[in-house]
């Protein structure tokens, strides 16, 4: 039998308790002594692009966004609330050229500047990057208790290793303070949604502060059986040992159970509206996330100029599907036919810990260090996935998970990586600033399976190198360019197979440049890229033999991103972005011996684009925006396509007093019958039909 993960949603009335007596405790302390100045990311302004904040994701030097040569971009916890975005999917595909590919398979994916899936964007909390594992990752999934969500495009490998060609995705936590603050959101809305999240922070004892945000929330969804609960709880702690020794420590656990939705199938090779709320998976379908993680920083100031830090990390994630995942539409007995009945488990843990010094002299910032970590990793499955069954189009008994094939240990995995990196940024000149890094990644993958199948050990490494320059022409206009490379894995590292063991991981090269200015005192900034990324090494079959699968393939993407913000006076401010994208195979056979060279790869629009205008005056404020998002094929061979959509959100808040804001958030106000994304071919995943959103802020 398949362990069941069914839990009740996470309970805030503990958490609740626990923060009020907390923060009792934070008011007596003696507010005379003051821990050590620490930089807090994103305490500047919150709207516009934040050219002028330090971003923690595209370099570890503390470099601002204007400074850095790369393209960069954060949305700020203000931003996502004024936006209505209650999803972390939802702030993301709002940021420039970002289109999402989730799935109940994946948990959560994106597509970039022309790579797609967890094994080419990566995604971060805190700067720490669970593993990928079987294409899956889990969280984060919605937005409180974060401050920023940054987005770095193009490869990332200097500071993240490999599996970063399209794009860097990283939560910033909201920090500890000793000033002692609460927050806290309710909510309800369509599909008898109720969601609610509390946030609270203060002073702990005479040299430290704690922060803790708890969420939860409940949804019987816009489809049949489409329920779905997500709970959390995020806990920090920063503790001043010394005047020059700082601990901080973090504890978070999360539950997710989202809908066990995997598509619509399409009806004569298009959507339905007729099967718009219609769910084809069985009555007792399970899709459940559980994801823990415990991290231990020391800082050690050893003098004004140089800084050594430890970071230990423990993740562990559990995962569970039990579903039927492929649908057909039989036009001529007007039934759904039903198959590949998925049972699939995954237990993943992982250990890291990242020693770096950091040098800050003058003109010159340096970075180094050495990062080691090991992940088990078990799978699970029922394969080869047996079963099949038929229902009406509607109105039909979804019945139960029925298959032959028994829930079996199939593979396990221990994987011990080293990485070695070194960063620095020198200034030339008042207007020149030069950015160089080298990384090393190894990686060594074991894998074991019980079943009797090749077992396996295997070594791959890889090199990535950035150069990049700013030249500032002024302190409020800078130009840059950068080249630099990176590797993703043939598949995910931790669920390699024997025969994807044989490969290397792939090469990527970038060569980027843009510019980014902001004007009028900071109340318009737009920031304009130019890039082309080659992606080597990717599986094809070999030319002279199509029975052979060999590492041959290429492909590229070329493109143009700009993005922009601009407060047309007190109350009204527009932001808008847009992405284009070329992306083709340059070099691709597929079995039957296809040439795909010249084709797009699949989940790749050409173009992508938001466009939100703002209003904000006296107790009122509203938002409208607009979000498009063009073709996309589901194939390699490029016969199946996706359509384009457009859809519109809006909010309007109001300030009932000064720290309580009401909001109405509405979604999709056209009611758009679009798919967000593919399962495969021939099933499609529909965006939510029209709805609103009721919220209660309050912050003390």
């Amino acid at each position: 039998m398949i362990r069941s993960m069914h839990r009740r949603p996470l309970s805030l009335r503990p958490v609740v308790a626990a923060i009020a007596l907390l923060c009792g405790g934070g008011a007596i302390a003696d507010e005379a002594e003051v821990l050590p100045t620490v930089t807090v990311q994103g305490a500047s302004a919150s709207e516009g692009l934040g050219l002028a904040r330090q971003q923690a994701t595209a370099s570890r030097l503390g470099l601002t966004a204007q400074e850095l040569p790369a393209s960069v971009e954060s949305l700020s916890a203000a931003t996502m609330q004024a936006r209505g975005d209650l999803l972390v999917k939802d702030a993301v595909t709002r940021t420039t050229g970002l289109t999402d590919i989730s799935s109940p398979g994946n948990g959560v994916g994106y597509s970039a500047r022309g790579f797609s899936g967890n094994g080419s964007i990566a995604l971060l909390e805190n700067g720490q990057r669970p593993q990928v594992a079987s294409g899956t990752a889990t969280y984060p999934s919605d937005p409180w208790g974060y401050e920023y969500i940054e987005v770095l495009r193009g490869p990332g490998s200097i500071v993240y290793g490999s599996g970063t060609t399209g794009a860097t995705i990283n939560a910033v936590r909201k920090a500890p303070s000793r000033t002692a603050s609460v927050e806290a959101m309710g909510g309800i809305g369509g599909g008898e949604t109720v969601r609610g999240g509390v946030g609270a922070t203060g002073a702990l004892g005479q040299q430290g502060a704690f922060r803790v945000d708890a969420y939860a929330d409940h949804s019987d969804g816009l489809i049949d059986r489409g329920q779905s609960r997500h709970g959390k709880l995020l806990t920090s702690v920063n503790y001043a040992l010394t005047p020059a020794l700082d601990l901080d420590l973090s504890l978070d656990h999360l539950e997710q159970r989202p809908q066990r939705y995997f598509g619509t199938p399409l009806v004569n090779g298009g959507l339905s509206r007729a099967l718009r709320g219609q769910n084809y998976n069985v009555g007792d379908a399970d899709v459940s996330y559980e994801d823990n993680k415990a991290v231990v920083r020391l800082t050690w100031r050893y003098s004004p100029s140089l800084t050594i830090s430890n970071e230990l990390a423990y993740m562990k994630a559990r995962r569970n599907w039990r579903n039927v995942e492929y649908y057909n539409f039989n036009a001529a007995a007007n039934l759904v036919e039903r198959s590949d009945y998925v049972a699939i488990h995954h237990d993943q843990e992982q250990t890291g810990n990242r020693l770096e010094a950091r040098w800050v002299d003058g003109d010159n910032r340096v970075v180094a260090g050495w990062e080691a970590a090991t992940i088990n990793y078990a799978h699970r499955s029922n394969s080869p996935y047996g079963g099949s069954s038929t229902v009406k189009p509607t109105g039909f008994d979804p019945g139960v998970f029925d298959s032959p094939d028994l829930l079996k240990p199939v593979f396990s995995t221990d994987t011990t990586t080293h990485a070695f990196y070194i960063e620095d940024a020198y200034r030339l000149s008042p207007g020149l600033l030069l950015l160089g890094g080298v990384r090393h990644d190894r990686y060594n993958i074991e894998r074991l399976t019980p079943q009797g199948a090749s077992e396996f050990d295997a070594t791959l490494q890889s090199n990535a190198v950035r150069l990049g320059l700013t030249w500032q022409l002024d302190r409020a206009t800078s130009l840059y360019a950068q080249v630099s490379s990176g590797s993703d894995p043939i598949g995910n590292l931790l669920s390699l197979n024997l025969t994807n063991s044989r490969y290397k991981l792939t090469s990527s090269r970038q060569v980027e440049a843009g510019v980014k200015q902001s004007l009028a005192g900071g109340k318009a900034e737009w920031t304009a890229a130019l890039y082309r990324i080659t992606k080597d090494d990717i599986i094809t079959r070999d030319p002279n033999n199509a029975a052979l699968s060999v590492q041959g393939g290429s492909q590229s993407s070329r493109g143009a991103e700009a993005t922009a913000s601009v407060a047309l006076d007190a109350a009204w401010r527009v932001e808008a972005n847009a992405a284009y994208t070329d992306a083709q195979f340059d070099q691709l056979i597929e079995s039957g011996n296809l040439s795909r060279a010249g084709n797009r790869p699949s989940d790749v629009p050409k173009v992508s684009a938001n466009l939100w205008l703002n209003y904000r005056a006296s107790a009122w404020r509203a938002a409208l925006g607009a979000r498009y998002v063009g073709d996309r094929y589901t194939d390699n061979a490029n016969q199946h396509v996706l359509p384009s959509y457009t859809t519109l959100d809006a909010s309007l808040g109001w300030n009932v007093r000064r720290n309580v804001l009401v909001q109405l958030n509405l979604r999709n106000l056209t009611d758009k019958l679009y798919a967000s994304t593919s399962y495969n071919d021939n099933q499609y995943l529909i965006g939510d039909r029209r709805h609103a959103e009721l919220t209660v802020q309050w912050r003390y």
